[in-house]
């Protein structure tokens, strides 16, 4: 073998698999390689017990389907005394070419966290917003499927600065009337119940994925279950993966008879 046929050798990479949007089978397998991706990378976050994936790791997911995002405006619609940008991010399937997907976001310097921020900061971050949105219009399913919330994690702080916001009036109620002050001594003790669920663990969610990826399952089956799949515990993972084994067992041995 000469010189130059051994760097080739050395050189060549192994192929990247790629999967298709359109085929609910690949996509169940993209699941399985996204939620073990994720973690390795520690592409999500855990806010108030739930897991949400960064916009890296919806990027991740849309360049394994051939889907990249691409900016189209990023808008100064800044004011005297407030820095923010708006931005619109498309979608492009490189397969065919198309505009598969849009999203819009806004950032602002009057957020919380973000008084001092630079204005490149707050039109970066108008993007970022943007790419996730996007990803998230087309994708939820999947990041669903893979254990996670279908919702970005720059999407989360947004939605964190609003609830912020709500806090305040409700406590200037329940100084007013005793009924609102006794409501909300009650609150903490159900929240304190809701971090004792043990949920299903990543493993029994990657077993839920693989039998449901079996031929015998309809499509309508494995929506259903994927869009639930987070909301499970332990218990009923469990009795969904005997469950979905049994049906397995039965429509196979159906076929077989039929045969």
């Amino acid at each position: 073998m000469s010189q130059t046929q051994k760097d080739t050798s050395v050189q060549r990479k192994p192929k990247v698999e790629s999967y298709d949007i359109a085929k609910s089978d690949e996509t169940l397998h993209l699941a399985v390689d996204l939620a073990k991706f994720i973690k390795e990378n520690k592409l999500y976050q855990n806010i108030q017990g739930k897991e949400y994936v960064n916009v890296e790791g919806w990027q991740y997911a849309g360049s394994r389907l051939g889907i990249l995002p691409v900016v189209e405006h990023v808008v100064n619609i800044s004011t005297d005394d407030e820095i923010k940008y708006q931005a619109k991010v498309n979608l492009l399937d490189l397969r065919s070419q198309q505009v598969v997907g849009a999203g819009f976001a806004i950032c602002s310097n009057r957020e919380q966290g973000k008084k001092y921020y630079q204005e490149f900061a707050i039109a970066s971050m108008a993007q970022t917003r943007a790419i996730g949105k996007a990803y998230r219009n087309i994708l939820a399913w999947i990041i669903r499927a893979a254990g996670y919330e279908p919702t970005p994690v720059e999407e989360m702080d947004y939605a964190g600065n609003e609830s912020a916001k709500v806090a305040v009036p409700t406590e200037k109620k329940a100084t007013m009337k005793a009924a609102p002050a006794t409501a909300a001594t009650t609150e903490p003790a159900e929240a304190e119940k809701t971090p004792g669920v043990r949920y299903a663990s990543a493993k029994q969610k990657e077993e839920i994925i693989r039998l449901l990826n079996n031929p015998v399952i309809t499509r309508q089956e494995k929506t259903k279950m994927l869009l639930n799949i987070n909301r499970l515990d332990e218990e009923r993972a469990a009795q969904a993966i005997e469950k979905l084994k049994k049906v397995i067992e039965d429509r196979e041995d159906g076929q077989s008879a039929a045969a």
